[in-house]
């Protein structure tokens, strides 16, 4: 299991992106709570980004929304972590 770790650019743009739209709360929480165990499950999609993204990974949080991350290793205890970078519409984060 990794660990989730918030960037401060994260925590705006889900700041932002729920106090815009409340309905995302939940969506976007049951999507940070699959990430940590399986980040390539089915129900996410996620997939590598190319282009100034690339290196990072992002995965679906319904339709429109995503959230953009990169899989990091800790250097203290060398275990992978998860890096959530930002979360937005599909014109926002990409």
């Amino acid at each position: 299991m990794r660990i989730l770790v918030w960037s401060p650019g994260f925590k705006r743009s889900f700041k932002r992106s729920i106090r815009y739209r409340p309905d995302l709360q939940d969506k976007i929480e049951n999507a940070l709570k699959l990430l940590p165990d399986d980040a390539y499950h089915p129900i996410l999609h996620t997939h590598k980004l190319k282009g100034d993204l690339a290196g990072s990974w992002a995965c679906t949080v319904d339709f429109e929304y995503r959230i953009v991350f990169e899989f990091v290793r800790d250097s203290e205890t060398q275990e992978e972590i998860v890096l959530l970078e930002a979360v937005g519409s599909h014109d926002e984060v990409y």
